[in-house]
């Protein structure tokens, strides 16, 4: 993978890369940096990769070219 930043890599890599969550019965919530005022955020909808989003902090929109994921698994009895 190509490093951008300590927290985001490509989206291209990041969303073929959570696959294999997928494939393992997880979810995937995608994860990225605003590029105007450098908050973390998370979208809430899952399993899905977004090319922007608005800053829960600034409200400014961002272009999402790198990016990461949080991934979820419900443990089972």
């Amino acid at each position: 993978m190509t490093k951008i930043t300590d927290h985001d890599f490509p989206i291209d890599e990041i969303a073929e890369a959570a696959l294999a969550v997928l494939d393992q019965g997880g979810k995937v919530h995608q994860k990225w940096t605003c590029q105007h005022c450098g908050a973390r955020q998370i979208m809430e909808e899952p399993n899905k990769f977004f090319r922007s989003g608005r800053c829960e902090e600034c409200r400014e929109v961002t272009i999402i070219k790198s990016c990461n994921y949080l991934a979820v698994f419900v443990a089972r009895p």
